[in-house]
């Protein structure tokens, strides 16, 4: 495989690792990621030579995804920056990668919210308050969940059964 090949993948796996990252520390998610992986989707879909039906049924699914994203930030089920972030990632993952990524993003939710309510549950409160702010944030009992993080978890293990993970690692 040539490099050339490989960069679109390395883009996006550190894009959603940054994202995972700025969620769990800030519970914020840049526009700047969501624009980023927007803007090197049409590169990789060259690069991986999808076509205009692939890119344009991969588009489809980001849309579908960034409305069904906005109905679940209007319920306020979700922020704004986990919304965009979804979308973004729908948009790779096209038509054959969105049912993985959506199945594991949800386990992934379950996982951390799990794991966030072990961390609220009282018992870690000595090692909790000794942490660093955004450790402290994640241990606030009436604190939010990062969702971003489960996206991320998500999209990473869904890439390569995605449009763009079989186009270019096959």
């Amino acid at each position: 495989m040539q490099t050339l090949q490989l960069l679109p993948l390395i883009v996006f796996a550190g894009l959603a690792v940054v994202a995972g990252l700025k969620d769990a520390t800030s519970y914020t998610i840049p526009n700047w990621i969501s624009l980023a992986l927007i803007a090197a989707f049409p590169v990789a879909a060259v690069v991986g030579g999808i076509g205009w039906a692939g890119g344009g049924l991969a588009l489809l699914v980001g849309v579908g995804m960034l409305l069904i994203g906005m109905i679940m930030f209007a319920l306020r089920w979700v922020g704004g920056g986990d919304a965009k972030f979804l979308a973004a990632c729908a948009l790779w993952m096209g038509v054959p990668g969105i049912a993985p990524f959506l199945l594991t993003t949800a386990l992934a939710g379950g996982a951390l919210t799990l794991g966030l309510m072990s961390l609220r549950s009282g018992w870690l409160a000595p090692v909790i308050a000794g942490g660093p702010a955004w450790i402290r944030r994640l241990g606030d009992k009436k604190g939010d969940v990062p969702y971003g993080v489960a996206i991320a978890a998500g999209a990473l293990a869904a890439l390569p059964q995605s449009i763009i993970g079989q186009a270019l690692l096959n």
